[in-house]
Parts: structure tokens; sequence; C-alpha cells
């Protein structure tokens, strides 16, 4: 394939925009800001399972104390009425009044064992409460530092696609510049070699896979013509000469 020498040269112009390109791809897909939403979102995640446990607790614990204040008000109303019997003097048979004096001190000592045990549900329904806040706190804060991260993401990939969007638009203007059969070869090659398609002979050295060139690979370069399109034997990418070529 043949090629005037400066229109060679204007494909390593045209690999220096395809490498920015591949450059931005590569920074947007590696933005620390989204290993930080992940790591940040499975921390959230593993909270979850506490967070419901503790709910869970904290509902269970709440209805077992309505439960006994309910018992509670029956018992103590039962109690009262009781007791309004024995102030109103209107019982005179003495085993009625000692049945009915055994029923208030039991009641008395039900409502005792009952206020205990709520007491008891009441302490443990605090725990479970400052456990499932310190939890929710914590989620929340996580969630913050979520929001924070995806912005600061969102901020670069703004900045990101924005310097793409331009690189992208010098690069089709330079490429409607070159010979098709130029063209897709370079695409063709960069599409095979790591998004490398051509690189400058520097010091002779291939610039495309850093390889230096035998000694018949220099005598092939000197020998050939200004405007033949030169491959690598190696690697098979264009080779553009250069003043740094040395040869």
């Amino acid at each position: 394939m043949k090629a005037d020498p400066f229109v060679q040269l204007r494909l390593l112009e045209l690999q220096a925009l395809d490498s920015a390109l591949a450059r931005l791809a590569h920074r947007r897909r590696t933005l620390p800001e989204l290993a930080e939403i992940e790591r940040l979102e499975k921390a959230v995640d593993a909270l979850r399972d506490d967070t419901v446990r503790a709910q869970t607790e904290v509902s269970d614990l709440a209805r077992a104390s309505k439960k006994f204040e309910d018992e509670i008000d029956q018992v103590r109303s039962r109690r009262t009425r009781d007791e309004d019997r024995l102030a109103s003097g209107a019982i005179t048979v003495a085993k009625q009044l000692e049945e009915l004096q055994h029923e208030v001190a039991t009641l008395t000592r039900r409502q005792a064992d009952l206020e205990d045990q709520e007491l008891e549900v009441m302490e443990r329904a605090e725990t479970a409460q400052a456990t499932l806040d310190a939890l929710t706190r914590q989620r929340d804060a996580l969630l913050v530092d979520r929001d924070m991260a995806a912005e600061a993401r969102d901020t670069a990939f703004a900045e990101i696609d924005a310097e793409t969007a331009r690189t992208e638009a010098e690069r089709a203007e330079l490429a409607a510049t070159f010979p098709a059969d130029l063209l897709a070869l370079y695409d063709k090659l960069r599409a095979e070699n790591g998004g490398v398609g051509a690189g400058p002979i520097e010091r002779g050295r291939c610039g495309g896979c850093r390889l230096d060139l035998m000694n018949n690979e220099k005598s092939d370069v000197r020998a050939a013509p200004v405007d033949q399109v030169l491959r690598h034997d190696e690697c098979g990418r264009i080779m553009v000469r250069t003043a740094e070529s040395g040869l």
C-alpha cells in the first residue's frame, strides 16, 4: 500500500486521538467513585438483615408490652372494684368478706408480678430500640456517603463525556482526510491489536509493540520507497517513519 509520507505522519495524530479516547473510556470505567459506591451499597445491604431483626424485636416487644398493659389494667380494675366493695360495708357475711379480701390480695400480687414482667419487657424494648436507632443512623450515614459519591461520579462522568465528545469530533474530522484504504487498514489493525494500529519508528524500535527492529528489518525500511506503508513483521502494525526513527 502507498500513501503520502505526510498522510502517514497524520496517522500518528489519529492514533494519539484514539489512545486518548481509550484512556477516557478506561477512566470512566474505573472511577474510584464507582468502587466507593459499590462498597457503600454492600455495607448498606449488610446492615439490612440486622435492621430487620431489630425492627422485628422492637415490634414484638411493643406488642408484648401492650399485652401486659392491658392485662394490668384488667387486674387493676377488678382489684379496685373489689376494694370498693370492701370499703362500702355492703358485705357482712364473714366468709364472703374473707374470700373478697383473699381475692384482693391475690390480685395485688398478680398486678405486681405483671408490672415486674412489663418492666422487664420495657427494658428489653429500650435496648432493642437503641440498637435499631444505632443501625438506622449507621445506614443513613452510609446512604449520605453513597449519595455524595454518586454526585461526584456524575460530575466526573459529565467531564469525561464532554472531553470524549470533543475528542471524537476532532477524530472524525481528521479521519475524513485519509484515503479510505489506509484508514480501513489502520482501523482493522487497531481493533486487532489492543487499540494501537500505528506507531512511529523511534531509534530503530517499533512504536506499536516497542520491540527493536532486527538489522534486516532496518535495511528493508531504509530501502523502502518513502510513500510505502510499512508493516512490522512482528506485530503487524503500521510503522511510520519520523525524524527520530534513527535509520
